[in-house]
């Protein structure tokens, strides 16, 4: 009866050993989705709108001081991202239409932790899609890595 119970144990122990042991050796998932794939998602209504403040002048000297108080904590003071946000002077956010840029300021990426601007009036909210695509697009340290001959 010794060797029954003992060898019980053991399967157990050993069973849970394997199942430690095959977790430990999963790789971890991760969100394969592009940081910038909720542009694409705007309703055509927003893409196809434009800024009302694209010609305004002091729609980007307003915009800077919106971004510094709303979203440099998260983008960065230069917006190149950090590791709580991602780059806004990416290609993907600097060629994107205005109004997609507003639905997504306005709705924002809750599931990856960009709050809902909508308690900025429209206005605001248009001053910083303004600001932000003034910034221009800036080449990552990868993609110049990867130019390279």
């Amino acid at each position: 009866m010794k060797t029954s119970v003992l060898a019980g144990i053991s399967a157990v122990l050993l069973s849970g050993w394997c199942n430690l042991a095959a977790a430990q050796s999963k790789p971890e998932k991760t969100d394969t989705t592009s940081a910038y794939s909720e542009l694409g998602k705007a309703p055509s209504k927003y893409r196809t709108k434009p800024n009302p403040m694209a010609r305004e002048k002091d729609a980007v000297a307003a915009g800077k001081v919106l971004f510094e108080e709303h979203c440099a904590e998260c983008h960065g003071e230069t917006a190149l991202g950090t590791k709580k946000a991602p780059n806004l002077r990416a290609n993907e956010v600097q060629e994107a239409p205005a109004g997609s840029i507003f639905w997504v300021l306005t709705n924002g990426i809750v599931r990856k932790g960009m709050p809902v601007w909508s308690k900025l009036p429209e206005p605001q909210r248009w001053q910083l899609v303004t600001f932000i695509q003034s910034l221009g697009p800036v080449e990552t340290s990868e993609k110049k890595a990867d130019a390279k001959p």
